[in-house]
């Protein structure tokens, strides 16, 4: 009876996600059709379309302990409030209409259904898998970050290209050679872009958190490690740009080596970071086995 009570809420909460329209220039968009036109690469998000699979990925790898806590679970009335207050969201969006509240509330929707069906042993598991899904909610405040870290960013790497032996001068995001003859360079588009890749590393980072067998007071540091992580990235992303650049190769350095460097650069040294990171927590390599003492 509680699975046939599950399917019935999903499908109503698809109905009215899915197939009900109030957003958009002429308000013919649903909110999983406003989702899915916001993740694009201006947002940086391109990555939500994969967020459903990533939160059925995070789910299935608790299969077990799920389907236990299932048998065992209860009605909990309790969860009646979470999806009351999911609800609300909803219909708030659609009065003001801000579909961005109607997303916030899908997960504590889901999760209040969970609650109310299967009790609090099974909404304990599901509550991060569906919480992860805010990390690819768009939101407008990002754009009001970004400067700043861009700031940092061409900082810092003022101060390592310094250490490599190419000195420069920085105004705002511009970035000169006091010795060079390569032109000055503009980082503020290229490295806004780059900057995004903050958000995905958010979102990999979360997840790897999760599965990691470490405290949770690990899990925390290792989630937010991805920011210091990634304007590091990016730095040195920038002095790489401005190394070339002196060293006879500012046209390449400007053109191919901008737009691939991000990819070559950045996502690997944060995914290694990460990796060291987590050895640190576990006191060896994540995949290695506690030898066990006969």
């Amino acid at each position: 009876m509680p699975l046939i009570a599950g399917g019935l809420t999903l499908a109503i909460i698809v109905w009215f996600y899915g197939f009900v329209p109030r957003f958009g220039g002429n308000e013919s968009m649903s909110v999983f059709g406003w989702l899915m036109a916001a993740w694009n690469d201006e947002t940086g998000l391109e990555h939500g379309l994969w967020m459903p699979f990533l939160i059925l990925g995070l789910i299935g790898y608790r299969f077990k302990d799920l389907r236990k806590a299932a048998v065992s679970g209860r009605v909990s009335y309790a969860g009646l409030i979470a999806v009351f207050i999911g609800a609300l969201l909803f219909f708030a969006s659609h009065r003001l209409p801000q579909p961005r509240f109607a997303a916030l509330g899908l997960p504590i929707l889901l999760w209040g259904a969970c609650h109310f069906l299967w009790g609090w042993r099974v909404a304990k598991i599901v509550f991060f898998p569906l919480i992860f899904f805010w990390l690819v909610i768009p939101t407008p405040s990002i754009q009001y970050v970004t400067p700043y870290i861009r700031l940092w960013v061409v900082s810092l790497s003022h101060h390592l290209s310094s250490l490599c032996g190419v000195e420069t001068t920085i105004e705002g995001t511009m970035i000169f050679p006091v010795a060079g003859d390569w032109p000055p360079l503009q980082f503020a588009r290229g490295c806004s872009n780059q900057i995004y890749a903050l958000l995905p590393l958010l979102v990999i980072s979360a997840g790897w958190a999760y599965v990691a067998k470490i405290r949770i007071w690990q899990k925390v540091l290792f989630f937010l490690s991805a920011i210091p992580l990634a304007i590091l990235g990016n730095a040195l992303r920038v002095t790489s740009i401005l190394v070339i650049a002196e060293n006879g190769g500012a046209r390449w350095a400007a053109s191919t080596w901008h737009d691939w460097s991000g990819l070559l650069i950045v996502y690997p040294l944060s995914l290694s970071l990460l990796l060291v990171l987590h050895s640190l927590f576990l006191g060896k390599l994540p995949w290695k086995r506690t030898s066990q003492v006969a």
